[in-house]
């Protein structure tokens, strides 16, 4: 069991979207902009701040709506990759947070109904708590502050998997309902997808 500790939250939204032709997170699914997806099961994970990283799209900052919990951070060096998103969020993050959640802003189906179980498990010797469906690991994934000196390392596309493999043991696994911790939309067709999956 964790301490009492806070946990945050952080939403990569920095892509520049080229496979979709740009705009991509304010693009409706579902009726709604793609970012509000993210946003909402972020905010529904049990966390005291969220925090969005936005890079090269301004435009979807209008778009959010009003929480005491939310504050945005631009990435300046958003055009270098996740790394750099990532990095950006976590100076950003509440010093005295014991984790954080990593959502990606085009992932619309993320688990929220995970996130209070997966917060239990983070703790001692596991460093990070993650959704997994057909064997594969997905999104959210959770990390602890002790990964976060090497997570601020990381360069160019390299994203929070480089430091989960070499984890072994710290690194726990929750079985997902669905597809939905996989599910991510990259072209215009995908915005034709439906809520759920077969």
């Amino acid at each position: 069991m964790r301490t009492a500790k806070p946990l945050s939250a952080l939403i990569l939204a920095a892509g520049q979207s080229r496979r979709f032709g740009g705009g991509k997170l304010r693009a409706l699914w579902n009726a709604r902009p793609l970012i509000l997806w993210a946003l909402e099961a972020a905010l529904a994970a049990p966390v005291s701040e969220v925090i969005l990283v936005w890079g090269g799209d301004p435009l979807i900052l209008p778009l959010l709506p009003p929480d005491p919990r939310m504050k945005t951070v631009h990435c300046q060096d958003h055009l270098q990759g996740m790394g750099a998103s990532l990095a950006a969020g976590l100076k950003a993050i509440d010093p005295t947070s014991a984790g954080t959640y990593v959502f990606l802003g085009d992932m619309p189906r993320a688990p929220a109904e995970l996130t209070a179980n997966m917060a239990k498990a983070l703790g001692g010797e596991v460093r990070a708590v993650a959704p997994q469906f057909d064997s594969q690991r997905g999104h959210p994934v959770l990390l602890s502050a002790a990964l976060f000196p090497k997570l601020m390392t990381l360069k160019g596309d390299q994203g929070a998997g480089t430091v989960l493999k070499d984890l072994g043991e710290g690194l726990i696994l929750v079985s997902a309902p669905d597809d939905g911790c996989l599910f991510d939309i990259d072209r215009p067709d995908d915005l034709d997808a439906p809520m759920l999956r077969p």
